[in-house]
């Protein structure tokens, strides 16, 4: 498993990086007016190199797309299939990407949980495929590369020398 893989297993899905990079320049632009589509870019391929992110994500595209299949046992096929409020597991899975990154990435994800911003409202509103877990993942990806930006006191590419290497 490598990050080429995840992000083709995204692109399969209708994601691509730049579509979560540019949620993650919404986020954090008002805090850094010199921050670039290309720093969120970067910050979203950096997260995605997690290997436990890497899991995360399989685990919950594997869900969505079984549920589509409809090769889930009873009661979590009908769950899925209506993407029920109470249900609560999707996004349960999504905070475990948000917190490689701490408690800004737990609020960001709240915050983009209730707004649905970009492709996260799209994902959320596509009633021809199931993406119960995806959508939450998504948010719960942008967050975390808001969060490392964030972290990072806002520095774009240009300042990489300044940073440590494992940030």
């Amino acid at each position: 498993m490598d990050t080429q893989s995840v992000i083709e297993l995204l692109e399969s899905r209708g994601v691509t990086v730049r579509e979560v990079a540019s949620i993650v320049l919404r986020l954090q632009q008002p805090y850094n007016a010199s921050l670039t589509l290309a720093d969120c870019e970067e910050s979203v391929r950096h997260v995605l190199g997690k290997r436990e992110v890497q899991y995360t994500l399989h685990t919950g595209i594997a869900l969505d797309i079984m549920a589509e299949r409809k090769q889930l046992p009873e009661p979590l096929q009908s769950i899925l299939e209506r993407d029920e409020s109470l249900y609560g597991v999707d996004e349960t899975l999504a905070l475990g990407i948000t917190s490689v990154y701490g408690m800004i990435g737990l609020t960001s994800f709240g915050y983009l949980d209730k707004e649905k911003i970009g492709i996260i409202r799209k994902l959320n509103e596509d009633h021809r495929r199931i993406h119960v877990f995806l959508d939450d993942l998504v948010a719960g990806l942008a967050a975390a590369a808001s969060a490392r930006i964030a972290h990072r006191g806002g520095e774009s590419a240009g300042s990489a020398k300044l940073r440590r290497p494992d940030a």
